[in-house]
């Protein structure tokens, strides 16, 4: 088996627990004594909620990672200006507050726009990591060897050509690794949704725990179920790593 397969089997295998983990979740918690047999389900629904928030979030962070990371490099002042202040306000505020301005205040700046609690969470994750994307991008590109840029112009490609075939696949796999980082920390992040309401992981321990008064075994299941799903991500995102840095090889 070539190194490449082995890559491919092991982001194959994480996908793979992670939906197993998600679709058998509830059996083993289920023989676990109260209060976490009686709620294994609702455990159940907040895992796979949690994960929904972390890959929908996650794609629309990487179209808003690029798209600013490359507006921040652009000779033309205004989009570059706009991405930089986008950048700064993002990084420079509290998620949760972030979660909560779009859930209750964009509908009184936009009326008529109102967004259930799930995807005001996935809006506002995907701003959020989508700053930080944006400087890994930005890293990236300015990472690539300035001999590659010339390389491709002395041989007649436009400058777009040689951004979209040369310079961005390059900067790809220079980032790939603090990207993976980010989804990780995306699915802990998520756990603020439950601020606004969102049913995840974290609103079913508030729940499970209030109703039986025994925080100890609930956030100890709750803390397993987050290890276990951060590992299958990073598991994945090992994989893919190693297999960027063959290819880059």
């Amino acid at each position: 088996m070539t190194l490449t397969q082995r890559h491919n089997l092991g982001m194959a295998a994480s996908l793979a627990a992670l939906f197993l983990l998600l679709w058998a979740l509830a059996v083993p918690l289920a023989e676990l004594p109260q209060p976490i047999g009686p709620a294994a389900e609702q455990f159940a629904l907040g895992a796979k909620t949690t994960v929904a928030l972390t890959l929908w979030s996650g794609a629309a962070r990487m179209v808003l990672g690029v798209l600013a990371g490359i507006g921040k490099l652009s000779s033309f002042l205004p989009l570059r200006s706009a991405c930089s202040f986008y950048v700064w306000i993002i990084r420079g505020t509290p998620l949760l507050t972030q979660i909560l301005f779009v859930y209750l205040a964009l509908p009184v700046i936009v009326p008529g726009l109102q967004l259930s609690e799930f995807w005001s969470a996935v809006v506002a994750l995907a701003v959020n990591v989508g700053a930080y994307n944006a400087e890994v991008i930005r890293a990236g590109v300015l990472n690539v060897p300035r001999g590659q840029v010339q390389a491709a112009q002395s041989l007649g490609l436009s400058n777009r050509l040689t951004f979209a075939h040369v310079i961005l696949p390059q900067a790809m796999r220079f980032a790939v690794a603090p990207l993976a980082n980010n989804v990780v920390a995306l699915l802990k992040d998520s756990s603020l949704a439950y601020a606004i309401g969102v049913v995840e992981l974290n609103m079913i321990a508030q729940r499970v725990q209030a109703e039986s008064f025994q925080p100890v075994p609930v956030f100890i299941t709750v803390a397993g179920i987050y290890l276990l799903l951060t590992t299958t991500f990073t598991r994945f995102s090992a994989a893919l790593e190693a297999k960027m840095q063959l290819s880059r090889a």
